[in-house]
This record gives C-alpha cells, sequence and structure tokens, in this order.
C-alpha cells in the first residue's frame, strides 16, 4: 500500500455500498476491499447490466468463490430514490460515485447532468438517512471550486448536498463527508489513454488544447487509498483534498512521445486553463491535516468534533491550484504513475 493508505481501518463485518460501482473507481475500490478487507456485503449500484455483467466476469477471474459469495449486483439509477431506499437497506457505508462527469457532454446536456448530479446527490442523502446508513464519503471534482462548467457547478451543489446532510442526521447519527480531487491517471476518458491510443495508431502529433494548461494529478490507486483512509479521517461534514502534484499538459504528452509534435486546438467549452481545489475563500475554513487538507463545514452541528485546534489552518490568502503548486511532477514520474493507474503495457512510453 502506498500514498494516503488507511492505518487501522477495519471493514470487517461491514456492509458497503458504492453507487456507480461499474465505472472506472467503483471496480478499483471494489477489488481492493475485497483484497484487503472481510465485508459482509459489497454491492455495486448501477444502471448498465452490461458493465455488472462483465464485472461480475472479471471479478470471478481474480478471486475467489468465497470473496465472490460477498458481491451483490443491483441495477438502479440514483435519479431514482425508491429504488435507491430499497438498495441501501441494511447497508453501514456508502461511497457515492455515480456521475456524468464528461464536460462538453454536460454544457450541451445541462438538464440530464443536474438530473444525475444534483438530484441524485438529494436523493441518496435521502435514502441514507431513511435506511440510517452510518457513512457516506460522496466522490467530487476539482472542477466543483470556483467551477466555470455545468459539470462543476452540479457537483459543487453536490458537495453542499452532502455537507449540508450532516445538519438533518441528528439522533439518525450518519456522518457524511466528501473527497475532491484531480485528473485520475488512465481512468476511462482521461488524456493519458487518449495520447496512447493516438501513439498506437501512428499519430503526427498530440493534441494539447492550450499549452499553460496544468492539472492536479492522482493514481485510481492512490484515489481509492484516499477514498479509504478518509473514512478512518471523517468527522463529517467537511471536503477532504489530497495534498497531489500537478504537471503541465505540454510536459505530459512530452513524457509519453518525445519525438511527437504538439498541436494547438483550442480550449473545449467549459475548460479550464488552471484548476482549483481550495480558493481564496475557503482559506478561512481550511485545516491542514497533513497529507491532505480539510475544508470544515460553516454550519457545524454540536456533535462534530472541529479539525481546527487540533490541526493548524491555512494562510488567510492560501489557495490549492494546479499552476502555483509547490509540487510538480517530472516526465518520468508521470510515467511512473501511468504504470501504477492502469496497465504498463498500455501506458508505456512509446519509445520503450
Amino acid at each position: 500500500m502506498g500514498l494516503f493508505a488507511p492505518n487501522a481501518l477495519d471493514l470487517d463485518g461491514k456492509v458497503i455500498l458504492v453507487t456507480g460501482g461499474t465505472g472506472s473507481f467503483g471496480r478499483r475500490f471494489i477489488e481492493t476491499v475485497l483484497t484487503r478487507h472481510n465485508p459482509r456485503k459489497l454491492i455495486v449500484y448501477s444502471r448498465d447490466e452490461l458493465k455488472q455483467s462483465e464485472m461480475q466476469i472479471d471479478l470471478a477471474e481474480k478471486f475467489e468463490p468465497d470473496r465472490m459469495a460477498r458481491m451483490r449486483f443491483f441495477l438502479g439509477d440514483v435519479r431514482d430514490r425508491e429504488r435507491l431506499m430499497l438498495a441501501l437497506r441494511g447497508v453501514d457505508i456508502v461511497i457515492h460515485a455515480a456521475a456524468l462527469k464528461q464536460v462538453p457532454a454536460a454544457e450541451y446536456n445541462p438538464s440530464e447532468c443536474i438530473h444525475t448530479n444534483v438530484l441524485g446527490a438529494e436523493n441518496v442523502v435521502w435514502a441514507c438517512l431513511s435506511n440510517r446508513v452510518k457513512q457516506v464519503i460522496a466522490l467530487s471534482t476539482d472542477k466543483a471550486c470556483n467551477p466555470v462548467n455545468l459539470y462543476g457547478a452540479t457537483k459543487l451543489a453536490s458537495d453542499k448536498t452532502f455537507v449540508a446532510a450532516n445538519n438533518l442526521s441528528g439522533d439518525i447519527g450518519t456522518k457524511f463527508a466528501v473527497v475532491r480531487y484531480g485528473n485520475v491517471v488512465g481512468s476511462r476518458g482521461s488524456v493519458a489513454p487518449l495520447f496512447q491510443r493516438l501513439i498506437a495508431n501512428g499519430a503526427k502529433e498530440l493534441p494539447i488544447t492550450d499549452p499553460r494548461m496544468t492539472r492536479f494529478w492522482i493514481t485510481l490507486n492512490q484515489g481509492v487509498d484516499f477514498v479509504l483512509s478518509s473514512l478512518e479521517v471523517m468527522r463529517g461534514g467537511e471536503i477532504l483534498v489530497p495534498k497531489i502534484p500537478s504537471m503541465k499538459m505540454t510536459d505530459l504528452a512530452q513524457a509519453m512521445a518525445p519525438d511527437l509534435a504538439i498541436k494547438v486546438i483550442g480550449i473545449r467549452p467549459g475548460e479550464k486553463v488552471h484548476e482549483m481545489m481550495i480558493s481564496v475563500d475557503d482559506a478561512r475554513t481550511t485545516v491542514d491535516l497533513g497529507d491532505r487538507y480539510a475544508i470544515e463545514p460553516v454550519f457545524v452541528e454540536y456533535t462534530r468534533e472541529p479539525f481546527a485546534g487540533s490541526f493548524p489552518g491555512v494562510a488567510e490568502d492560501f489557495s490549492y491550484s494546479s499552476d502555483t503548486n509547490d509540487d510538480w511532477l517530472s516526465g518520468d514520474g508521470l510515467l511512473a504513475l501511468l504504470n501504477d493507474g492502469s496497465p504498463a503495457k498500455l501506458l508505456r512510453r512509446a519509445t520503450d
């Protein structure tokens, strides 16, 4: 286990449900929990029966029947509150990973993105409270901080919904938290696999939307570990942000294909030049936990013990942005992350 790995997380005997469980994060999360822990049940909640069938086959090739006996596959959409209510009966922990994530698609289809990312978040909160789920972690994105696109705006609304849900918990006792991180290396739809496909197909150049562009980077394994360790750290109502490196997109292209030219194609609809995970406006409620930051909730229930007092705050003018980050990836460092986040044979340097 590596960066962000939990110290003493005990999931033995727990019932865990992952919304959007057939996605890149959900699959890796399920595999990690099956490998390291002994949950009573692991429930995949998603709307695509083909992906669920393929996931069952893949897991059966990796795990013994006694492990697979813990798996449950529940067809459903986070837009459907009644279906969520049924799926969450007896569940201890919910990881909410379901979302519409493609920025241009969200700009073109705003109502669909709102229904899944905003109203779906409300449905998850309602079903968790009704079923007395103990812990809930919702996955967010750097695009939710000072959003300029609809996807980011819907995820900000989702974040606010989960943070405020702690004020509704009362004697139910459910704790809600949010984790926010950057680009996941090698995940479906990310730029690194796109570059690799172009290289494999004999492309003469790689497309870059803007040569100034920077992004935060995290591997899929690190993302899973960050969520698992956040189950240990969370107190309810905070947004947890990992300390991760940045890299220029031009450096990514150069690392993957040093002999190929770069073609500037222009920023896509809704895209930023740089991403931010903590704004200056969030600094007054942000504390430094060592390997991560925590943005404390503005409204705090009396039952919650704040991080502030036990951990130092950040400077008043602090912000956490991909262009001013003090941790930067080299080309070799990025390639090492690529080979951690996805199969090496898919994401190796093209000239190797």
